[in-house]
């Protein structure tokens, strides 16, 4: 009987051999991943949702849409298109057409424009630059082609400047489809360039992009607030972005409000020459410019996706993990515990 029970309980054992060492695997992947410390145990990891940076990816399909639009700009009618299609026609038709890049330019340009006034999560540098890089390449082949047309046919030079790109015109399709293919690609693999994690000590938010590394490591104790938003779509797609405040300040940004130009009015500034009453007449001026163009700073909070668990999925079990471990580090919890200890080692004496 006691050979049967053996081999009845050695399948159990083999499988929970496996799985403890596949956890074992598991835990140094990612130990070695977020740089973890002698004996800290990775509970949680999060990334980004899918539909994290979205506005990204609608930003890409505007733009490949503006491309489209100069390209079939002949077939499309003004008359009967309405909103932004109807403007970027009218722009097309005042600029001289689809073939020369006046239109694309201005149209490109307003969009860079707004999209940078929005502050929202496309108004990084780098989305900025290479809406400007998008922006600017049919004004670079025009200008390539300009500068070869002036130094062979009207200055008769040689050997011609210029006819460094082997494009006669830019062609919106093509050029469309490689730039937001490009641009998607890229979006992307920003995407996934975050990773978070909730260990048995600390709260971890890595970052790698491209040539760029950042590594935050929080202590629960320096927690002071844990603070969920959520937005539109991600209470649509069922995402949310999980803040953590400290202390120290992460996850506050200050911004000023108003311009504060009362200094910089011409004609503000007082003279030795001016006489009391001018005098007077630019303090008040001052003081009237000044009161308009009131500035000052207000501190918010603004997510940053390589300082908070931005739009992750699942975000409740993530926000629960912060308040348990924080209320587990906390200095009260620590007191209380210290305070059972006390009171039970003096009721065992």
């Amino acid at each position: 009987m006691s050979e049967e029970s053996d081999a009845d309980e050695d399948p159990k054992a083999d499988t929970q051999t496996t799985v403890e060492a596949k956890y074992e695997a598991e835990q140094a992947r990612l130990s070695k991943r977020f740089r973890l410390i002698s004996g800290e145990e990775v509970l949680l990891t999060k990334r980004p949702s899918a539909f994290a940076f979205i506005g990204l990816y609608l930003l890409g399909i505007l733009v490949l849409a503006i491309h489209f639009i100069f390209d079939n700009a002949n077939s499309l009618s003004s008359e009967d298109s309405s909103g932004f299609l109807k403007v970027t026609l009218t722009i097309i038709d005042i600029t001289g057409g689809e073939k020369w890049p006046f239109g694309f330019i201005f149209v490109m340009l307003f969009v860079t424009w707004m999209n940078r006034l929005m502050n929202a999560s496309t108004s990084g540098r780098w989305v900025t630059i290479g809406l400007l890089i998008i922006t600017l390449t049919p004004l670079v082949i025009q200008l390539d082609d300009l500068l070869l047309y002036f130094t062979d046919n009207i200055i008769g030079m040689n050997k011609p400047i210029g006819g460094f790109i082997p494009l006669d015109e830019y062609n919106y399709t093509l050029f469309g489809l490689g730039f937001v293919g490009i641009y998607m690609a890229m979006t992307f693999y920003y995407q996934r360039s975050f990773n978070y994690a909730i260990t048995s000590d600390a709260v971890i938010f890595e970052h790698s992009f491209l040539l760029s590394r950042s590594h935050r490591r929080i202590l629960f104790d320096r927690i002071s607030e844990v603070m969920v938003e959520r937005s539109p779509v991600g209470t649509i797609f069922g995402f949310a972005t999980v803040t953590i405040m400290t202390d120290s300040g992460v996850g506050i940004v200050e911004e000023n409000t108003g311009s504060g130009m009362a200094g910089a009015i011409p004609g503000t500034t007082e003279k030795d020459g001016d006489s009391a009453v001018e005098k007077a007449g630019k303090g008040i001026l001052r003081s009237v410019i000044g009161l308009l163009t009131y500035q000052r700073t207000i501190r918010v909070v603004r997510p940053d996706p390589k300082h908070c668990m931005y739009n992750i999925r699942h975000w409740e079990k993530a926000k629960a993990l912060l308040n348990e471990k924080h209320k587990e580090h906390s200095q009260s919890n620590l007191l209380k515990d210290l305070k059972d200890t006390i009171v039970a080692t003096s009721e065992e004496k």
